[in-house]
């Protein structure tokens, strides 16, 4: 039984059933006493009356002896003898006992009150079988009601279980109802309390996926404007190797393209980084990661670029420096900001890289002489595609967009500031290791 309604349902009815047996059974239980107390008082009364008035008249005797009536008069005297009897029995109880008794005779009890008056003892007797069954039917009328009501009781219960649950089944059905793509926020007006934080954190959910739908629609216009500008030149760049008109106009054609090839690699492996990256990409598989063989690998690779720029590299790590990542992913991150600092740096400047253990935390330094960045600026470079001079440089605008992701996922943290190089400083800081 999965539906809330039955659950719901069955757990009233369940609660009302229980309460309506146990009202019953109070019910029975006071109203089997309230008669028994009742008779008794009867029982008493007869017998009080014939004390006070001393004797049986001839027409009362008449009136008492009618086998209507489930009362038995005795009379007798203070030795034993029988006086009087209001009607004959074989089953009458022959012994007396002051006050109220329980008296068996034959195959009955009786229930009796015994007066004593001067010489004359008086009973009054009832079966109690009778009384019983006379008690069990006031008590069964009582409780009757409450038998005939249960249907109407159930029928109430369901309703109203119903009504309770609509909002719930309002907002099924809005869900059920909406376009696929559509991510607004369902109606939270007017509902209960219960059903607020559940709609609440529905739409928390819709306003992420729709920032997150957003954020990669965004991405893949973005993407395919950066992708159209080094297709077509590799475009005319074939055509020019197609008109070359000698060897060396072949060659030097030739060279352009291999570079735009390069240039269009490079971006598109920077693309598919990012996106390896982005929030809700799985998680990155963790390992014992030493950040300095990380930064000397990212150094090397970068090496045929800054020869060619007349670069000088300079790393500092004189003793490991271990934390817990992904060693693929770190050395991307490496590479990104010695990149950036060969590229933004004059010709023959100096790149310097440290990476080192800082109060027990990994931490990756780089410094560079270039033009550097201005405080205003220091967090806007780190969105993606940002040049802050689109005309200038071959870099594609992702190199620090990539770098501060894939730090987050690492639970690092980057910043921007002036190096003593004369350009900037980026430093990333890693969570102190355990």
């Amino acid at each position: 039984m999965n539906s809330i309604r039955a659950r719901v349902l069955a757990l009233l009815l369940a609660m009302l059933a229980f309460a309506a047996a146990v009202m019953g059974a109070v019910t029975y239980r006071n109203v089997l006493a309230e008669t028994e107390a009742l008779f008794d008082y009867q029982l008493r009364q007869m017998a009080l009356s014939l004390r006070d008035q001393g004797e049986i008249a001839p027409d009362q005797a008449g009136a008492l002896a009618d086998r209507e009536l489930d009362f038995v008069i005795q009379i007798w005297s203070a030795d034993g003898q029988t006086i009087y009897a209001s009607r004959p029995h074989d089953e009458l109880p022959a012994r007396a006992l002051l006050g109220f008794a329980d008296v068996s005779a034959g195959k009955q009890t009786w229930r009796t009150f015994t007066v004593l008056r001067g010489q004359r003892v008086i009973q009054v007797a009832q079966p109690r079988q009778i009384r019983q069954r006379l008690a069990a039917g006031a008590a069964l009328r009582s409780v009757a009601p409450l038998l005939g009501i249960a249907p109407l009781i159930a029928l109430l219960t369901w309703a109203a279980a119903t009504r309770v649950l609509r909002p719930l089944r309002s907002v099924a059905r809005a869900v059920r109802e909406r376009e696929p793509q559509s991510l607004a926020p369902l109606p939270a007006a007017g509902l209960p309390d219960e059903l607020s934080p559940l709609v609440a954190a529905l739409n928390g959910l819709l306003g992420q996926l729709a920032q997150a739908m957003d954020t990669q629609r965004a991405f893949v216009a973005d993407a395919a404007h950066e992708l159209r500008s080094p297709l077509q030149a590799l475009k005319l760049q074939i055509r020019l190797l197609e008109r070359a008109e000698n060897e060396a106009a072949r060659a030097e054609a030739v060279r352009a393209l291999a570079e735009g090839v390069e240039r269009s690699a490079w971006l598109v492996e920077q693309l598919l980084v990012l996106a390896r990256n982005e929030p809700g990409a799985p998680p990155l598989p963790t390992a014992r990661v030493d950040l300095a063989e990380a930064a000397r690998s990212a150094l090397a690779a970068t090496v045929p670029l800054a020869r060619t720029r007349g670069t000088e590299l300079s790393l500092q790590a004189d003793a490991p420096v271990p934390l817990q990542g992904d060693a693929g992913s770190l050395a991307v991150l490496v590479r990104n900001l010695v990149d950036n600092a060969v590229r933004h740096s004059p010709p023959g400047a100096r790149v310097e890289v440290r990476a080192a253990l800082d109060g027990g935390a990994p931490l990756l330094v780089v410094d560079d002489a270039g033009p550097g960045i201005p405080v205003a600026e220091r967090e806007r470079v780190f969105d993606r595609f940002y040049r802050r001079d689109p005309g200038a440089g071959e870099g594609s605008g992702l190199g620090l967009a990539i770098v501060r992701t894939i730090a987050e996922r690492h639970g690092a943290h980057v910043t921007l500031a002036e190096s003593p190089l004369g350009g900037l400083r980026a430093s990333v800081r890693f969570p102190t290791a355990a």
